[in-house]
């Protein structure tokens, strides 16, 4: 037995044959490869930035100045934007070539929900720009898991499809 063979989803080797005989990676591949490299990007700055602006009003607290943690959570926050628009632009492109399946339309609601959180995570930055802190720490954090919710709900859906 080959040792490509011992991780191989097939169950013998005349239905997969040797890697080299296997088809060539289509572009389709090339998106999919493009907008999960965006989405963990992006998910990157859902992630981050409102716990950096726990740590940035913080140091505005003690400081009562702009600091480096407010320098990096708006370039985490714009970097992370960039992001997030090709990843939406290229699910919406995947699905297109899929033939919009059942599932890609719950994906896509748990997207534009995510995408409404990312938009109001960059209105916080906004007003933390100006120096205005009025939510607490608590509800920065748990604000924060929101995200990580409608995570799991995306990579459920895509994982399973299951409709």
């Amino acid at each position: 037995m080959a040792v490509w063979q011992l991780f191989s989803p097939c169950s013998d080797a005349a239905s997969c044959g040797p890697p080299h005989s296997r088809p060539e990676v289509g572009p389709m591949e090339w998106v999919k490869v493009l907008h999960l490299l965006c989405v963990l990007g992006w998910m990157t700055g859902i992630f981050a930035a409102p716990r950096a602006i726990i740590f940035w009003k913080r140091e505005w607290a003690a400081q009562g100045t702009f600091g480096p943690t407010g320098d990096l959570t708006i370039r985490i926050y714009r970097f992370s934007l960039g992001l997030g628009v090709i990843a939406i632009l290229s699910g919406l492109y995947l699905a297109h070539l899929w033939g919009w399946p059942a599932w890609t339309h719950a994906k896509i609601t748990v997207v534009a929900l995510l995408a409404a959180h990312y938009g109001w995570t960059g209105r916080l930055v906004l007003r933390a720009r100006k120096g205005i802190f009025t939510e607490s720490d608590r509800w920065l954090r748990v604000y924060n898991e929101i995200s990580v919710l409608g995570a799991i709900g995306v990579l459920i859906l895509v994982v399973y499809k299951p409709f």
